[in-house]
């Protein structure tokens, strides 16, 4: 599976726990907990969005195909680390999940930066 079919299926994904949320887990949870998946919601948006951009610079040549892959790898990995553990954090009211939380976020900044990098300096060439 290519990144941009991964991040059709990881914008799918949001759609459906952003739905769960407000159909699903409204009235079980605090006003903590459902701010809380709603930050994990929005945040796997935008950086599932950026799963569908990244391969649009390489096929336009302005990233490598590498560089494409490492971003789109970061994205991956934010998603799964920031928004899975605010998910999870927000179900189980486990606490100490939050401590994942910052991960994703380095893993988010770091794709930005490199696509930042990458673009400015000619897609790591």
């Amino acid at each position: 599976m290519g990144w941009s079919a991964l991040g059709a299926v990881a914008m799918a994904l949001a759609v459906s726990l952003g739905a769960f949320g407000a159909h699903g887990l409204r009235g079980k949870l605090d006003a903590y907990s459902m701010g809380v998946y709603e930050r994990a919601v929005f945040y796997h948006f935008v950086h599932a969005m950026g799963l569908l951009i990244v391969p649009l610079f390489v096929r336009a040549g302005a990233l490598t195909e590498v560089a494409g892959s490492r971003i789109s790898m970061l994205l991956v990995a934010g998603i799964v680390l920031f928004s899975g553990s605010l998910y999870a954090l927000a179900t189980s009211g486990v606490r100490v999940l939050g401590a994942v939380t910052p991960l994703g976020g380095l893993a988010f900044i770091a794709a930005w930066l490199m696509l930042g990098w990458g673009l400015g300096r000619g897609g790591f060439r």
